[in-house]
């Protein structure tokens, strides 16, 4: 019996210990990372500060960035190349005190100066009391995500409120910089922060819960790893949505959960399919979403409300906030898609979606089959 405890007793403090093994391993990560970020600033800093200061063109990056490598031949990310992706990085987030003095540091300094000389200040002029109030360096948002992912956003036109709302996302969604890729490539904060959105969320939900159900809501959504006829039907989008399902949740957005496709409710003696059900964690709600491969029409709200009323019922949890759905078309006239959605009591959006890899029906009768691909592989093996 004590062998039994004593081997239970030796596995948590295992565990335990292998638990804060891995939080060390993920907090120097993300140290080293911040102090490689920090090191750019400065540099890209430097840089900027000299130019402006002596008049130098962009040939001096050419300069620095062979002397340094005759200086640290060892060293890899100070090419010309790079180096310019610094200047760009110091002029993208200016005025942060990272090569600044703590504030506790400049008060205690101001305190000793102005015993001495109560007319004098080591505040410099052009540092305001804004500045000098920020947030711990660990803290700043651009010092959070990785230099690969500073490149491909600095390398993207954009102002900074955009360059901002990516850093935020790429934050709380734990981007890699191929996910960031495909959301610069397909325009993600024009769909889902800047486009406005067909819904009745401020008419049916709670105010917190329906900015939330807004900012998560996207118009297009958009389906680029569909590949299918021009008069696919909503079976064949089901099929490979469901095939896909880890790109089609990212594609959905933070927070949802697959519970499943054509998820059937009995209500009375008849069955009911849902097109595809979701969790969304953030909302702590169902989403109910409907896929239309045609344009939007008025009688749409009135079918999805039903499901949204059964899923309530038979589904929704105590505790659990009301179900939303989500109509997905090939496109929609909005000034009818608002005058239907009025007068509804269940929160629902409505929202466009592109399939943009897909095969004209002429060109797909063309290609050969897997099965045709299958054979002539075995065939060309065999000979």
């Amino acid at each position: 019996m004590s062998k039994t405890v004593t081997d239970l007793t030796y596995k948590k403090l295992l565990a335990n210990i292998k638990q804060h093994i891995g939080q060390a391993q993920q907090q120097a990560v993300k140290t080293v990372n911040q102090e490689l970020l920090v090191l750019y600033w400065r540099i890209g800093e430097s840089i900027l500060s000299r130019q402006k200061q002596q008049g130098w063109g962009t040939k001096i990056i050419d300069r620095l960035a062979a002397d340094i490598q005759k200086a640290f031949p060892e060293l890899k990310g100070f090419s010309a190349r790079n180096l310019k992706y610094m200047s760009a990085f110091a002029k993208a987030f200016p005025l942060h005190p990272i090569v600044q003095p703590p504030v506790a540091q400049l008060d205690a300094t101001h305190s000793k100066s102005n015993n001495k000389n109560k007319k004098t200040s080591i505040v410099p002029a052009k540092i305001s009391t804004a500045s000098i109030v920020q947030p711990p360096v660990a803290q700043l948002p651009f010092l959070q995500i990785g230099w690969a992912h500073h490149v491909l956003l600095l390398s993207s036109k954009m102002n900074p409120t955009q360059r901002n709302w990516y850093i935020t996302q790429t934050i709380e969604n734990g981007w890699s910089r191929d996910v960031l890729r495909h959301q610069l490539e397909t325009d993600l904060y024009q769909r889902q922060a800047k486009r406005k959105k067909v819904n009745n969320f401020a008419a049916t939900l709670p105010p917190a819960q329906s900015e939330l159900a807004q900012q998560l809501l996207k118009d297009p959504y958009i389906f680029d790893f569909i590949t299918l006829s021009e008069r696919a039907n909503e079976k064949n989008i089901e099929d490979q949505l469901c095939e896909h399902v880890t790109k089609f949740l990212l594609e959905m957005g933070q927070g949802f959960a697959f519970i499943g496709r054509q998820y059937r409710f009995k209500v009375g003696k008849t069955e009911y399919p849902v097109d595809l059900l979701f969790y969304n964690i953030k909302l702590r709600c169902y989403v109910v979403v409907e896929l239309k491969t045609r344009d939007f029409e008025p009688e749409d709200t009135g079918k999805l409300n039903f499901y949204l009323n059964v899923v309530n019922r038979q589904l929704r949890s105590t505790g659990e906030n009301p179900t939303i759905g989500l109509l997905l078309c090939k496109g929609k006239n909005e000034v009818v898609a608002d005058y239907a959605l009025t007068g509804i009591q269940q929160p629902i959006g409505v929202a466009d979606y592109k399939l943009t890899k897909a095969i004209p029906k002429n060109l797909k009768s063309t290609l050969p089959s897997i099965e045709e691909l299958e054979r002539e592989l075995k065939d060309l093996h065999l000979s």
